[in-house]
């Protein structure tokens, strides 16, 4: 009886699982390999499981070109003979970016291109050729030794708890208000902006975006709205400037409260616009029914699967009845199911970008909500915005790298390098959504004023 092939992604983690088995027990009775011995496997490995069509070449530590493409979109560089096995761990999604933050490789030019790796794996490999990778991978592995481990958020408490959820927002958001400065819009909206005809500018796009959620929850002059999640205050400036709308707007970062009640006062709103340092779960202190409107724009992520019955019943008694809300959050995407864990964990962005950021598939978010007695009305998937919102953004700070190396020292500025780099391809792919959810609380009449 003949062995079948095994194919793509299911090769290099088969290889990957093969090769730390074979290590466990092994490293300090072995010999430590040569240097031949570590370049004749590292270009076995690569010639193997690379796809020919990838859109990037690799370059070895000596110089050896592995072309990709022509021309090629991206360079990937090894800057040692330990970076490969680095690389090889498990989950590998985590171990490829703890590489790229210690500086084991370089990525020159787009990181989207290099991101798109996973995606690619086609071809099939006999178990003679899987036994051949995992010795491979045992070497490099054994090579490469130990490590340190990049810096990463330290958080105290339960997860999400009223404590932690303030520690994991002021690791991320509280960085710098001139950091941000450098690649977001002349606004400061940290969310997908919106492209009409994909023509507009960044700024251009961002009002258009604001724009649009104003014109979905309908709002009339005089109303009351909370916006949930409030960053640099773009939104609540806008809907008060352009809707003559109140706002109260809460967030958990005093960073980005400085800034926004700074944008606040600078534009003549202080009357209109109030600005709170406050936790979600707290939004009824305001008292129950008090809005018109809700907007949550790109703050559900943070929220958490265990707390959104709570994020959407606070929403729900916080409105009005006949009142809406508008929804706006990155889910979980098209294909993650069939990766396995040991290969895109999501481990990387939960640890170094968003501490206990949860994604989840908008059905799940929309039952949340209906279980909270939300009428779902609509429901708009703009991956495809953020996708190039991303790309400005990306393209930002690759214009203003020397400010951001000087403001954030060089692991954390290539931490948000290839953070944004990634999530391009993410989101052009459809790995990852943007979902913006208009939600309805009916009165006695069953009505929510729309049509």
């Amino acid at each position: 009886m003949t062995s079948s092939p095994i194919t793509g992604r299911r090769a290099l983690l088969a290889a990957a699982g093969l090769g730390a088995a074979a290590l466990a027990g092994r490293q300090a009775t072995r010999p430590a390999p040569t240097p031949q011995e570590v370049r004749d496997a590292s270009l076995r490995l690569l010639s193997t499981v690379l796809p020919d069509k990838r859109a990037f070449e690799m370059v070895l530590w000596d110089g050896t070109v592995l072309p990709g493409q022509t021309p090629p979109q991206a360079r990937l560089v090894l800057n040692s003979d330990r970076a490969l096995g680095r690389m090889m761990r498990l989950p590998v999604d985590l171990a490829l970016g703890e590489a790229y933050l210690r500086g084991d490789f370089e990525i020159e030019g787009d990181i989207g291109a290099v991101a798109g790796l996973a995606d690619d794996f086609e071809g099939s490999f006999s178990p003679a050729s899987l036994a051949t990778m995992a010795r491979d991978v045992q070497l490099l592995r054994r090579h490469a030794g130990g490590a340190p481990a990049p810096v990463t958020a330290t958080l105290e408490g339960p997860q999400h708890s009223r404590e932690r959820d303030r520690q994991a927002i002021t690791y991320h958001y509280d960085v710098s208000n001139d950091f941000y400065k450098l690649w977001l819009d002349q606004r400061m909206v940290y969310s997908c902006a919106y492209f009409p005809t994909g023509q507009e500018t960044l700024d251009q796009a961002q009002e258009a975006k604001l724009d649009y959620i104003c014109r979905k929850l309908r709002l009339q002059k005089g109303e009351r709205l909370l916006d949930i999640g409030c960053g640099w205050g773009g939104l609540a400036i806008y809907a008060a400037q352009k809707y003559g709308v109140q706002v109260l707007g809460v967030t958990l970062s005093e960073a980005q409260l400085h800034e926004a009640r700074a944008r606040v006062a600078a534009a003549g709103l202080e009357g209109q616009v109030t600005l709170e340092l406050r936790d979600y779960r707290d939004v009824l202190a305001t008292g129950e029914g008090a809005f018109d409107k809700i907007s949550s724009i790109g703050m559900a992520e943070h929220v958490g699967r265990k707390n959104m019955p709570t994020y959407f019943r606070a929403a729900y008694a916080a409105l009005k009845p006949g009142g809406l809300m508008l929804n706006h959050a990155i889910g979980d995407g098209l294909g993650q199911a069939r990766v396995p864990m040991w290969l895109q964990s999501g481990n990387f962005a939960r640890k170094y970008v968003f501490p206990d950021g949860e994604l989840l598939p908008v059905w799940e978010t929309l039952k949340h909500a209906s279980e909270a007695l939300f009428e779902v009305r609509d429901v708009e998937n703009l991956r495809e915005h953020y996708a190039l919102t991303v790309r400005h953004w990306a393209a930002n700070l690759e214009q203003h790298r020397e400010e951001a190396l000087a403001a954030l020292g060089p692991e954390r500025f290539r931490l948000w390098r290839i953070y944004l780099g990634a999530c391009g391809h993410y989101f052009q792919k459809g790995h990852l959504t943007l979902f913006q959810s208009l939600l309805a609380k009916p009165d006695a009449q069953r009505s929510a004023g729309l049509p």
